[in-house]
């Protein structure tokens, strides 16, 4: 058996077989170099230019180490590691951003690769002999051995959370992933944690809530988020409906060309202002005790948002174009399946860790409605999305940029 040798600067070394090497070299996953794992976060974070290639190569490594840990057959340890090397290859442009783009457009999420599979891996997999249509059910999240790569402590979510720290600077993301994983033991009916686990288990709880301020629904992050998601819904009206799929498989490069050099006028703005980081400001930026949050439970689509920025806009006196509203779903409670081994019994984790209930509490006192425009709009835009959102006039504190 041949291996190849990969340096990686948050897991060291990475020794990556034959079968795994092809399609690490295949055209499917080379793209994800030039797709960035954070998307806009680069504006925040300068450093935050990582790819979802190496955060690919990072998964496969710790997909790898838990099939080990759970002794898996020779056939599932191999599903298991090509399933995480290329549980990403579904991403649009510029990664999460491009999600409600994606549905709205193609009526899929990221994690359905079915299709992509079919038109550039499926050769790949069966000569590795892995079953295409298996290792899409895993991505999915519908196999048995779907909790390796999606589950309360997945691999995916530790490599995530190291390596978006390392590159960001961050000092919350750290997570001892090699522990943890030691301290799972799987069981027919589901995963066991040992109960020495605990504490890199609690790590990675931690780690996930403050990470969700600082870097992954950061403002600015979210403003740049904002203003690419109406640029490419602005360029996206006069493409047929062949070109916008081709459109939302580009990668980021290709994707900026094409809203720069778009025939509409307002995605050449946008994507200008975002070159140049000429950004839109905060006028609403209200937390949960300012709205009624039961409206906004699940958030709202791409069409719904701007169906609002226009009603605000038009109440303003200004352009619709000139607001971007941005409200994501209240964060779900961590409710994890994940019991406990100790010595005399199996406990549920919650019963070991108080710290769930305190660090839900944390999770809903950060989520934020933000309400954005040019400078020069600020006042109008707050009062008029005051009003038309029925939000508590936020303080001068609210509205700091």
């Amino acid at each position: 058996m041949n291996l190849k040798i990969i340096k990686d600067p948050v897991h060291g070394y990475i020794e990556v077989e034959d079968y795994a090497l092809r399609l690490l070299d295949s055209p499917v996953l080379q793209r994800l170099r030039y797709v960035r794992q954070l998307g806009f976060s680069f504006l925040v974070y300068p450093g935050a230019n990582h790819t979802r290639f190496e955060h690919s190569l990072g998964t496969m490594f710790l997909a790898d180490v838990a099939g080990r840990r759970f002794q898996l057959p020779e056939d599932e340890q191999r599903l298991v590691v090509t399933a995480a090397l290329l549980h990403d290859i579904g991403h649009g442009p510029f990664s999460h951003a491009c999600e409600p783009l994606m549905e709205q457009y193609l009526h899929r999420t990221h994690d359905e690769i079915d299709p992509i599979i079919d038109e550039c891996a499926g050769s790949l997999l069966r000569e590795a002999g892995v079953d295409p249509a298996e290792l899409c059910s895993v991505v999915k999240g519908k196999h048995p051995l779907s909790g390796i790569i999606h589950g309360d402590f997945d691999v995916d979510r530790m490599d995530y959370l190291l390596r978006d720290a390392y590159y960001t600077g961050a000092p919350y993301g750290t997570v001892d992933a090699q522990r943890l994983i030691r301290h799972l033991i799987r069981y027919p009916d589901g995963t066991v944690l040992d109960e020495n686990g605990v504490n890199a288990a609690e790590s990675l709880l931690i780690a996930r809530t403050l990470m969700r301020p600082t870097v992954y629904y950061h403002h600015v992050s979210r403003i740049g988020e904002s203003m690419f998601q109406l640029a490419a819904l602005e360029h996206c009206a006069g493409l047929t409906e062949e070109e916008i799929p081709q459109f939302l498989r580009m990668d980021d490069a290709g994707c900026m060309h094409a809203l720069r050099t778009s025939p509409d006028a307002v995605a050449r703005d946008l994507t200008l202002r975002l070159y140049e980081r000429r950004l839109y400001k905060r006028a609403v930026y209200a937390g949960s005790d300012q709205v009624n949050s039961a409206t906004f439970q699940d958030g709202l689509s791409l069409e719904k948002s701007r169906e609002i920025a226009a009603r605000i806009a038009g109440l303003a006196g200004i352009r619709p174009e000139d607001v971007l509203v941005d409200i994501p779903p209240i964060p779900h409670e961590m409710s994890l399946g994940v019991r406990v081994q100790s010595r005399n019994a199996i406990t549920n984790f919650e019963e070991l860790s108080p710290r769930i209930r305190t660090l839900n509490m944390t999770r809903r006192e950060q989520w934020r409605l933000g309400v954005y425009t040019l400078p020069e709009h600020r006042e109008i835009v707050t009062d008029a999305a005051c009003e038309i959102l029925h939000i508590r006039k936020p303080t001068r504190q609210d509205t700091l940029f």
